[in-house]
């Protein structure tokens, strides 16, 4: 009777068999595809060799000529040399953003204006710099995502303003991994690139004055405005204080720009509903100006003996003072009033163009953000 017992339990059922039954199928039919893989390939080298050895050439050159191809055929194939694409006519198989970034071709210039709004070799030199500050742990989990990769997703998302599911899905990583890789590229452009947005001294004064001179400013340091940067309805703040002038919910940013477009200052901070006037007496620039810090040139003296210290030039949203010139405004002005507010209003233009600018080039700030006013930069420098 125990004998009986055991036979029964070592019969296989119905489907345990059906599934060996199943899984060797697949193995010899993987390797029957191997196989004919195999032959595929060994016809084709025979082909070739038939087809170089056809040319009326010595067996020493036909063998150099043979080997040398399939040398350039493995080349192109590893990624080693790269292929020219005939744009014009093919486009090139997609593997993603990240995947056709690192492709080699004579339309990776264009791709790379095209994502991420600079060449190659900006990218590159980015990339260097940001390197050292987003190195990540290699852990027994699995391996970590590699700077170059992180820049380039932190890039594409500012240029492109796609949200975190479409841009991680483009670059192969998860929306937790793509908030925290935004985050840290914040923090590392901040760290490395921290003397970028200073305030002229030295031998950036010398070419910053003569600029707004040349425009009929002598002594002029730079033109401020505010913008404003959209947000979605604050949920730890009242959303009231955050509702501007343009039905939107918003932040604003009081920033100081050169001629040449380059940002001297950055004050962000508060609501959208604040105005110029309130923000920058609270601004730190503010302060630093009353304290003498900014302004520290000796004044000039310009024709009829009138005196100049340094100043900015902003619009009718400020208050007129000593270190801010505003257009005279009004309706019955004299002409040489009418004249003086014509010519502030054009060399003020710069900082219109320069939001413009940004604007254009990082379309992010063209959308509303989900933000943390608790956590909002406040000044820089």
């Amino acid at each position: 009777m125990d004998v009986d017992e055991d036979a029964v339990h070592d019969t296989l059922s119905k489907a345990e068999r059906a599934a060996v039954a199943a899984a060797v199928n697949m193995i010899l039919i993987r390797c029957q595809l191997q196989r004919t893989e195999g032959r595929t390939r060994a016809a084709i080298r025979a082909r070739w060799k038939k087809t170089l050895q056809s040319i009326h050439v010595d067996e020493e050159g036909s063998g150099a000529i043979c080997d040398a191809v399939l040398q350039v055929c493995y080349a192109m194939g590893c990624g080693a040399v790269p292929r020219a694409t005939p744009r014009w006519w093919m486009k090139r198989r997609t593997g993603g953003v990240w995947e056709d970034l690192r492709q080699c071709d004579d339309a990776t210039e264009d791709y790379f204006k095209d994502k991420l709004h600079m060449s190659p070799r900006v990218f590159r030199e980015i990339a260097e710099t940001l390197s050292p500050f987003l190195q990540r742990r290699v852990t027994f989990y699995r391996e970590p995502l590699q700077p170059d990769l992180i820049i380039a997703f932190a890039l594409y998302r500012w240029a492109s303003g796609e949200t975190y599911e479409s841009g991680t899905c483009s670059f192969g990583i998860g929306r937790k991994s793509g908030v925290v890789a935004l985050r840290d590229v914040t923090s590392a452009l901040l760290s490395a690139y921290r003397d970028k947005i200073s305030w002229p001294t030295g031998l950036q004064k010398v070419v910053v004055l003569p600029a707004f001179a040349d425009k009929g400013f002598p002594n002029c340091h730079g033109c401020i405005d505010c913008t404003h940067i959209f947000i979605d309805k604050p949920a730890n703040c009242p959303g009231e204080d955050y509702y501007d002038r343009k039905r939107r919910f918003s932040v604003q940013a009081q920033v100081v720009i050169h001629l040449n477009l380059r940002v001297l200052d950055v004050f962000v901070a508060y609501p959208g509903s604040c105005q110029d006037v309130r923000i920058i007496r609270l601004s730190s620039l503010w302060a630093r100006a009353k304290a003498g810090e900014l302004f520290t040139g000796p004044p000039v003296m310009l024709p009829f003996g009138v005196r100049t210290n340094d100043y900015l030039l902003g619009d009718n949203g400020y208050p007129p003072s000593e270190w801010v010139v505003v257009p005279y405004g009004g309706v019955s002005q004299h002409p040489s009033e009418i004249r003086f507010d014509n010519k502030q209003t054009t060399t003020r233009g710069a900082v219109e163009r320069d939001f413009s600018r940004l604007k254009g080039m990082w379309r992010l700030f063209l959308r509303s953000h989900k933000t943390n006013t608790e956590t909002l930069p406040q000044q820089f420098p």
